[in-house]
């Protein structure tokens, strides 16, 4: 049963480190404390959590400890993985509020009354200034300044915030406060994940192993799925949203997602039509977080409104939206401002394959937009324009 448990566990991984250690310690039947740790930046886990999710309920189907920790404190640093800019400080407040909102989305996967939750701020907020400057004592800034995202940003000249450098030591020392046997992330935290390993060592613990996972692509199909980058299907999102983003999201997230949230492998996908495919993901994901009722109501409402759309109908009925902007907007301006695009560049590839219409026509980024006009990006989102 072990080591048809670590073969899963082995398939799902884009790596395991250290492999032949973890799958020791399985086979021979350890009770693990499996560490997942999530910073609440935004009120909603994200469906590409499920892929990382989906392995602690395994770990937690096999009688291991999951501890998922809630990284309030952490959050308010902001973890610079991935980012070629410093992310903004978050208050108290709202990380307390966005926090409030995890605990009922884990309950969409793992058994609550199974899991250790915990919140960094029990350890990190009583640190005192000499535990912190033991803390970072542990590593070098060498160490540090190794990873990806601020050697890019060195090199490309772009600022890091000094308060940057506390990110990788805190999350680390979550490892030794839960004295985690494993810690499991996306590849994105590779970097995080090792480190942990290496202050766990320098406080005199075993080291975790540590499992990677694929990130899911946005619903842009782009960049990775994220709440900062506002490419995300939120787990407690309206039905009718998360089909109606599925259905929008370009051809080219169908594998990634077939393979990652409803583990069907290429070769095995229920048609050869793409949209059909599409409908197939959208379908299963809403059935699976709010019910088949919903799901069927869900498409049937979406292919009312949108498989035999008529361009005047929307007008009266979906473009009920509307902002003000100045006489000299343009449709980059509208798109940036309503979220619909993370940046320039992404809204000029959607733009550049004919994703972008101002009253039903192809037009590209800067189009200069008219009082009255309707603008389309993708397949739905749409707002009428009134011009100030």
């Amino acid at each position: 049963m072990s080591a048809a448990f670590f073969q899963r566990l082995r398939e799902r991984a884009v790596q395991i480190h250290v492999e032949d250690h973890l799958r020791a310690r399985i086979e021979r039947g350890d009770r693990l404390r499996v560490k997942l740790g999530l910073d609440p930046t935004a009120p909603d886990l994200h469906v590409g959590h499920l892929v990382v999710l989906d392995t602690l309920k395994m770990f937690q189907d096999e009688g291991h400890t999951v501890v998922v920790i809630i990284g309030d404190y952490t959050a308010m640093i902001g973890d610079p993985s991935g980012r070629s800019e410093t992310r903004p400080m978050l208050t108290h407040e709202q990380v307390e509020a966005n926090a409030e909102t995890y605990f009922k989305q884990l309950d969409l996967v793992l058994e609550r009354s199974l899991i250790e939750v915990r919140h960094n701020s029990e350890w990190l907020a009583a640190m005192t200034a000499a535990d912190i400057l033991r803390l970072m004592a542990k590593a070098t800034l060498q160490q540090v300044l190794q990873r990806e995202d601020f050697a890019d940003r060195i090199k490309e000249g772009h600022s890091i915030g000094a308060h940057e450098i506390l990110y990788p030591f805190s999350q680390a020392y979550d490892s030794v406060a839960v004295q985690a046997d494993v810690e499991i992330g996306g590849t994105d935290q590779l970097f995080n994940l090792l480190f942990g390993r290496d202050i766990q060592k320098a406080y005199g613990q075993e080291p975790q192993d540590i499992a990677v996972f694929p990130l899911l692509e946005g619903i842009d199909g782009v960049l990775k799925m994220s709440k900062s980058l506002g490419n995300y299907i939120g787990l407690t999102e309206p039905p009718g949203e998360i089909y109606g983003k599925l259905m929008s999201a370009p051809d080219s997230v169908i594998p990634p997602y077939m393979e990652l949230l409803l583990a069907i492998p290429k070769g095995q996908f229920p048609s050869a039509n793409n949209r059909d495919n599409k409908a197939f993901i959208a379908r299963k994901l809403v059935e699976r977080l709010h019910g088949p009722e919903a799901a069927a109501a869900a498409e049937a409402d979406f292919e009312g409104k949108f498989r035999n759309r008529d361009f005047e109908v929307l007008r009266g009925t979906v473009l009920a939206k509307e902002f003000s902007r100045a006489s000299t907007s343009t449709a980059a301006d509208v798109v940036l401002h309503e979220l619909w695009a993370p940046s320039f560049s992404q809204a000029k590839k959607v733009a550049d394959q004919g994703g972008l219409r101002v009253n039903d026509q192809k037009v590209p980024l800067d189009h200069k937009i008219e009082d009255g006009d309707v603008v389309q990006f993708g397949k739905k989102n749409f707002v009428r324009v009134k011009l100030r």
